[in-house]
């Protein structure tokens, strides 16, 4: 059986070997069937032309090709409006108003603040307030953050969604783990988390191919696939790549980046011999 796999790095910098792995394992992956590029630009401010064509000539000197067009997340932002408004139909979305601070004060406070993959969850401050109070801090102009209600969410899709990765087989779709996140902020319509659900869609992904440390954020992808009657892939999450120290290679490691080894004289077969796929 063929798959449609997909490599979605973002242009924020760039490409190490880390991502090649990731690249070669998405191709790998697709057994013969189509593997697409996607580039994850929502981050207007830190995305960079020089960054995206660097991108594009590293998958390239790695003999890697794909389907066009690419799709760029930055063009498909009325998207995302839309299926956050659907969301926000179903009564499962709420502004929250909170800054950083605040947050980490009320966390302080409750001394036993429950704990995510990402540090202390959102304690629920704004999901509390009265609609004439956010009524009040709209008309203010506050800046605010759509954020999903996870508990309504579970209430609404059930204890027994699934999903499904190839090395670790079906697994339940619990999205409390991250508790209330941030799905889209007043000057951006979209989050990671939305996004990659709609691209996936919308590209006809039928196997997620990404790092072992997006594991945590499957369950609520699932559970937005749900949500918003999305088709349902497979996933797998593979190892990461690390550096001599056991350290997850970043885009801050220069001697690691694709474009330091092509001018050291490394060549693309040494690459994919050192990272251990074809």
């Amino acid at each position: 059986m063929s798959w449609v796999t997909r490599f979605a790095p973002s242009p924020t910098g760039p490409l190490h070997l880390g991502h090649a792995f990731a690249a070669l394992f998405a191709r790998e992956k697709a057994e013969g069937g189509r593997f697409l590029l996607r580039l994850e630009d929502i981050d207007l401010g830190r995305s960079r032309k020089e960054y995206e064509d660097g991108i594009l000539e590293d998958l390239k000197w790695l003999g890697l090709e794909w389907e066009l067009p690419v799709r760029r997340q930055s063009e498909h932002f009325e998207e995302y409006r839309g299926a956050l408004g659907r969301l926000g139909e179903m009564g499962l979305l709420y502004p929250c108003f909170c800054t950083r601070k605040e947050i980490q004060l009320e966390v302080a406070r409750s001394g036993q603040a429950p704990h995510g993959p990402e540090g202390p969850l959102y304690p629920g401050i704004c999901r509390r307030l009265r609609s004439d109070e956010v009524a009040e801090r709209m008309a203010l102009g506050r800046d605010y953050a759509l954020r999903l209600d996870v508990e309504k969410v579970m209430k609404q899709v059930g204890e027994d969604l699934v999903w499904t990765d190839v090395e670790k087989g079906s697994q339940r779709a619990d999205a409390r783990g991250l508790g209330d996140v941030v799905l889209a902020r007043k000057e951006t319509p979209t989050s990671y988390h939305l996004a990659v659900v709609v691209d996936d869609a919308a590209q006809g992904i039928t196997r997620v191919t990404r790092g072992e440390d997006l594991l945590f954020a499957t369950p609520l992808h699932r559970v937005l696939q749900e949500l918003l009657g999305l088709p349902v892939p497979e996933w797998w999450h593979h190892r990461l790549i690390s550096d001599e120290n056991g350290r997850r290679l970043a885009k801050r490691d220069n001697s690691k980046t694709l474009q330091a080894l092509r001018d050291g004289g490394c060549c693309a077969l040494k690459v994919s011999e050192l990272l251990g796929i074809s």
